[in-house]
């Protein structure tokens, strides 16, 4: 007796593990192929209450767990991009899509005999699903394949998890006494389900073992079966509360929401359980079978959903009483590490930011050059925090970039990843630059110090090739537009040129005194500092020019390119040194 026991829970374990397993690697599969478009698509969307009740129940649908779901959500509101009052369409959205797994599993008990039915069973097709993923997997050096391949490995895995817990229980009828105590006592079958799914941190594993108990010789009625579903949906609660920890207060919000709707529906239905088996105790006494578990899984969520629409605000606000705003302000988080479960979307949302660093890094340059003309003490100000706030950009950005590589990437998100490493250092010392450049401004300004008609020529002559290499490079970045990037190294090659013949030019000038001293090292500065932004330049046009498949290796390829004294590369130079000729 004791053996066929030990025996019964090491299949079950073993099950659990297959699935849990699996689940993990099918998810994964499907958020790298959603792709980084998903962070614009739940920014689109979000306002709508229906709109994002359809696009939470897809992405959980997709990724096989409302868990994650709401931990990826914590992580938006928590970075700024989504607002906590947006959020509840997609939590209860969530909540539906959960079920999907549930019904996939429910084709294992097709009884039919006939070559169709039997083809529909997924334990007949999964180990066909399974080689086809491994093949993807192996053979195909398309990213998109390779985690369609891992889609059909994890199903498949998922599967076989399934069947091992079902036939785990399938003739071991010792356990009967137990589904005896939760048929009554649906309190104590509640608080078991809720418990042991917070452990294992997904519902849907917790369901799918209450369907291999209705698979089972013993069976499993729906006294039993309803309080153990409605326990695992409480319970799954348990991984976004542990994601919560450290996120600031709207991040907790959610959390709440999602903890508040799942339990105070669960109560709710507990509470009409205990009123029908008052008035009615054979028709809960009847036995469930696998199909009606996923009905019972589907109705709890549906019919919550529905509950809860109306009282939206009320939910909200209470949310908002249950975790107040501090009355300090709170530190802004730029990139919460909640999605790094989705690489794509952690990657989208550095790109975003990396976008911003580098309109802010242009508009700086652009900025301390106008005041060469016409100094503003507040401009100056500006181009000061903005400085601060770039070099903010690189820190966080810096680090959370490492962090993202070290996860498993596709070969064209690990290159993203290379790619904003390289460029943020360059649009930081942009930013320093920028400031130099403000500072001479300032200097010039407050000493009465003002360049020769000949000089001030010149200056802005090299200020206007410092502007236009500037936009190409920071738009052929963000547009990751190669054409505006093939542009940029004949320029940066006018604008050396041009800050050697200007030298000259000013060298010559000293020696006939036309100039002072202190003008001479003044303009020297600027010519430095705009031959170095033009250097930058020529770095992000760069990275938007190499190949995926190449490492990054700019002194090599900007050398290789340089050595094009043919066709394009010359047509360039020849007419960018005509348009900023002196």
């Amino acid at each position: 007796m004791p053996t066929e026991i030990l025996s019964m829970l090491a299949m079950l374990l073993g099950g659990l593990t297959f699935f849990l397993f699996g689940m993990s690697i099918m998810s994964t599969g499907l958020e790298q192929m959603a792709g980084g478009g998903l962070e614009r698509t739940l920014n689109k969307m979000a306002k709508n209450d229906f709109a994002g009740f359809a696009l939470g129940a897809g992405i959980t649908v997709a990724i096989q767990s409302s868990s994650a779901m709401t931990v990826m959500l914590v992580g938006l509101v928590n970075s700024g991009i989504l607002l906590f009052e947006n959020t509840f369409g997609m939590i209860m959205g969530s909540h539906v899509g959960t079920t999907l797994t549930a019904w996939i599993l429910t084709l294992n008990a097709n009884s039919g005999s006939n070559f169709f039915m039997a083809l529909l069973k997924p334990m007949n097709f999964a180990p066909i699903l399974a080689f086809v993923g491994i093949i993807l997997r192996m053979a195909s050096k398309k990213a998109k394949r390779r985690s369609l391949g891992d889609i059909f490995i994890g199903f498949a895995i998922i599967m076989v998890g399934m069947n091992m817990m079902s036939e785990s229980m399938a003739n071991v009828k010792q356990y009967s006494g137990m589904l005896t105590l939760f048929a009554s006592s649906p309190i104590l079958a509640f608080l078991v389900s809720t418990l042991f799914t917070g452990a294992i941190q997904s519902s849907a594993a917790t369901v799918a073992i209450v369907q291999a108990f209705a698979l089972s010789s013993v069976g499993l009625n729906y006294k039993a079966a309803i309080p153990l579903v409605v326990g695992a949906n409480v319970g799954t609660c348990m991984t976004a509360l542990l994601s919560s920890v450290g996120t600031n207060k709207n991040a907790k919000r959610v959390v709440a929401l999602h903890t508040y709707t799942n339990a105070i529906g669960g109560v709710l239905i507990m509470i009409v359980l205990y009123i029908a088996n008052a008035i009615n105790p054979d028709l809960l006494s009847t036995k469930t079978s696998i199909i009606g578990v996923a009905v019972i899984h589907t109705l709890f969520n549906v019919i919550n959903t529905i509950f809860f629409i109306p009282f939206k605000k009320p939910m909200i606000k209470l949310c908002e009483k249950t975790i107040k705003k501090d009355d300090d302000k709170t530190h802004t988080v730029f990139l919460d590490e909640r999605i790094f479960n989705n690489p794509p979307l952690a990657i989208s949302e550095c790109q975003r930011l990396t976008n911003e660093m580098a309109d802010l890094s242009r508009a700086s340059i652009n900025s301390a050059i106008d005041l060469l003309n016409n100094f503003d003490g507040q401009e100056f100000d500006y181009i000061q925090d903005a400085e601060k706030l770039i070099d903010k950009y690189e820190d966080k950005l810096g680090t959370y970039l490492l962090k993202i590589s070290s996860l498993s990437l596709n070969e064209n998100d690990s290159y993203t990843v290379s790619k904003m490493l390289h460029a943020i250092g360059d649009f930081e010392r942009i930013g320093d630059h920028a400031l130099n450049i403000a500072s001479t401004a300032k200097e010039m300004s407050d000493n009465s110090l003002a360049f020769s008609k000949d000089a001030s020529h010149e200056i802005e002559v090299i200020s206007n090739a410092v502007k236009e290499i500037l936009e190409l490079s920071i738009d052929s970045f963000i547009e990751n537009n190669d054409i505006k990037a093939a542009h940029v190294e004949p320029l940066e090659q006018v604008i050396d040129s041009l800050r050697d013949s200007l030298k000259s030019a000013h060298i010559n000038r000293l020696q006939k005194g036309e100039c002072t001293i202190k003008l001479g090292f003044i303009f020297t500065d600027l010519l430095s500092d705009y031959e170095r932004v033009s250097d930058h330049c020529s770095n992000i046009a760069a990275y938007t020019l190499q190949n995926v498949t190449l490492k990054f290796d700019n002194h090599k390829y900007l050398n290789k390119i340089k050595n094009q004294q043919i066709g394009a590369f010359r047509s360039d130079f020849e007419m960018y040194e005509k348009k900023y000729s002196v």
